[in-house]
């Protein structure tokens, strides 16, 4: 089968149960522009965007891992991008889909993309935190962020197939997930690489991330990953990410390199000793490295919490008895609120808000 172009709409695409042609999509998408609601708005303007006469759209990045960009995107990549989660997660012609994430970012504009190439029938709905409170219908194919799906719990059985991004899946909500659903994956990927070009199913021991097909994968020097994904674009893309390879196709995420911490000579990754703590802290937390005189960095916890119940995090943090002697926090912050873009933890800003003496 040959790959679509670009400019191709797929004959069975379904949008809120009709049928468009290209001029008339260019409607809905004018109409949302001018009569939607916010998030119909954003939807308009990316349909708009997408069936103009540019090969290329502009996309912003989250900003979770460093200041928001806007980086330009190949139509025809995203296509592809398409085909892949499409052959990977067996999206069938005629599938049904439900939109439940901002269209601003990558993954909202992927699902619209995906149902446009793949012939899904999508349904739209307010990308909220409970974005199936509401929902009555049974879906084959729904993409959430990991807070959408512990809000979705409820009506999990709703779904086919879901896959989680945006955010790492917290050990507790994994165990829900896995024991009401055995068809949850957690993706890989970014802004670069067109949403994921790994995932994870969560009821496999360990959740190593397997390559999509057409993805190569290996490790620089420094430990990161760099994908090679030649239908996508034809640089190598080096990642921040630290990972543990099992083979050419297979890894274990670790941590972001930016985020580890040098305490005393001893390098730290956070993310590490965060899955150890997840079972026992029971609030949001994070770990963080702050300047120390003696160590150079030291590594400190974050918490959501109030500061009368920095008590019961230390009791929570003590019974915590797989951590090494250095991952252990010198130090406890309790914040009114963890900051936070699209479900991810804004770290250093956060830790910025703190008064440290």
């Amino acid at each position: 089968m040959n790959t679509p172009h670009y400019t191709k709409i797929h004959n069975r695409f379904q949008l809120n149960g009709y049928y468009f042609s290209a001029n008339e999509l260019k409607d809905i998408g004018y109409d949302f522009i001018k009569e939607g609601v916010p998030y119909e708005v954003s939807i308009g303007k990316f349909i708009m965007d997408w069936m103009d006469k540019q090969d290329h759209i502009n996309v912003k990045t989250s900003g979770s891992t460093g200041d928001p960009k806007v980086i330009k995107i190949s139509k025809q990549a995203m296509v592809n991008s398409a085909i892949r989660t499409g052959d990977f997660f067996n999206v069938d012609i005629a599938d049904t889909a439900l939109h439940c994430l901002p269209t601003d970012f990558i993954a909202g504009k992927m699902m619209l993309i995906r149902a446009i190439i793949l012939g899904l029938s999508l349904d739209l709905v307010q990308p909220n935190v409970d974005p199936m409170r509401d929902v009555n219908s049974y879906y084959d194919f729904v993409a959430m962020t990991p807070m959408q799906a512990n809000n979705s719990l409820g009506r999990i059985h709703q779904i086919k197939t879901l896959i989680i991004g945006g955010a790492p899946i917290h050990p507790e909500l994994n165990e829900k997930l896995v024991a009401l659903h055995d068809n949850c994956f957690e993706t890989y990927g970014m802004t670069e690489t067109i949403t994921h070009i790994a995932a994870s199913r969560l009821s496999v021991p360990k959740k190593p991330f397997h390559a999509l097909d057409g993805i190569y994968l290996k490790v620089h020097e420094n430990g990161c990953l760099v994908v090679d994904a030649p239908d996508i674009t034809d640089q190598l893309i080096h990642t921040n990410d630290l990972v543990e390879m099992h083979d050419e196709r297979t890894f274990t995420y670790l941590g972001r390199r930016d985020n580890v911490i040098n305490s005393g000579g001893v390098k730290i990754s956070p993310e590490v000793a965060e899955v150890k703590l997840a079972h026992y802290i029971r609030f949001p937390f994070f770990l963080h490295g702050i300047s120390d005189e003696v160590l150079g960095q030291k590594l400190i916890m974050v918490v959501e919490a109030r500061e009368d119940q920095a008590k019961d995090i230390e009791q929570q943090l003590a019974a915590c008895d797989s951590l090494e002697k250095y991952e252990v926090p010198k130090t406890l912050f309790c914040v009114s609120q963890i900051l936070r873009n699209n479900g991810k933890y804004l770290r250093a800003k956060t830790v910025d808000t703190i008064t440290i003496t």
